[in-house]
């Protein structure tokens, strides 16, 4: 089954707190095993990676439950139920969640506290509707959607863009990567001429110069894929200067038959379409700046454990 979402998790974490003091990774593995969960959907992690997708849920649950003083903290990642949880599990309640808090004066108090209203939307929508996000999971899935905007406006930038330009942001990308050795001024990099066979770029891969990167950038629009020929062509030229790697780089996309055609042939060719450039170029900030850091921070419990 897919992970539970928070609001799902509520009940079983009250359920679980009732039985005395647990501790929240025993919490964790029981209610795994409770929602039959797999080894792979239990070990799924945040984007960050440093906590399980599971984890992170559950502990959001665990979180909203003490905001309405269902639960308790007794000691560090150790948690049980409260006399006003016992009364709730009296009721036996077919679901906990967000709405169902908002009948307790203190978890009012903490969704009235200012800019909270803005989350609302997503973290007190319908759970039939659809699953519902963790306040951190809100801010990734808005984080995504700016990145989503961004890498569509850098290809538009791209495509308006002249060849001599890809040719350059290409080279810049690469040494921004870790590529070209001792360049640092692109306009450094060796410029394929005459007779090299539709090679853009050279630069080296290394400070010495002891291997190069072969490069071949097509600025094409969206619609003009990439077919197997070109690909040919690319590895002919390789050939000729008796190299054996090489990167193509496209705005648009390879066609099914250039990728298969890229895997047959004997030399290291990576292919980059317009979609992983502008993720790539996002990564390495070529093209775009940071503009806004927003850091999560949570309690450092060593810190009341001294």
């Amino acid at each position: 089954m897919a992970i539970p979402d928070f609001q799902t998790l509520m009940l079983p974490v009250l359920q679980a707190c009732a039985a005395g003091e647990i501790r929240a990774a025993d919490l964790v593995e029981a209610l795994a095993k409770r929602f039959d969960l797999t080894v792979d959907e239990q070990a799924a992690l945040l984007p960050s990676g440093r906590q399980t997708t599971f984890a992170n849920r559950t502990h959001w649950a665990i979180s909203y439950l003490g905001k309405a003083g269902l639960v308790e903290r007794t000691r560090r990642a150790h948690y049980r139920v409260t006399a006003r949880g016992q009364q709730v599990l009296a009721t036996s309640p077919p679901r906990i969640d967000i709405k169902f808090l908002g009948q307790f004066p203190e978890f009012q108090s903490f969704r009235e506290t200012p800019d909270r209203d803005h989350a609302a939307p997503l973290t007190s929508a319908a759970p039939e509707a659809s699953p519902v996000l963790t306040p951190d999971e809100v801010m990734r899935r808005a984080h995504q959607q700016l990145e989503d905007a961004l890498a569509e406006e850098l290809l538009q930038r791209i495509w308006t863009s002249t060849p001599k330009f890809f040719e350059s942001l290409v080279v810049r990308l690469l040494v921004a990567m870790g590529y070209g050795g001792s360049v640092t001024d692109v306009s450094k990099a060796l410029v394929g001429g005459p007779g090299d066979g539709g090679i853009d770029r050279v630069i080296d891969q290394d400070a010495l110069g002891l291997d190069r990167i072969f490069v071949q950038a097509k600025r094409y629009a969206r619609e003009n894929v990439i077919g197997p020929g070109a690909i040919r062509d690319f590895f002919g030229a390789l050939d000729i200067k008796k190299a054996s790697k090489g990167v193509f780089v496209t705005s648009s996309a390879f066609s099914t038959d250039a990728i298969q055609t890229t895997n047959l042939l004997g030399k290291r060719i990576v292919l980059i379409d317009g979609p992983q450039l502008a993720r790539i170029l996002i990564r390495f900030n070529v093209g775009c700046r940071v503009e806004e850091t927003l850091t999560i921070k949570r309690i450092d419990e060593e810190f009341f454990e001294g």
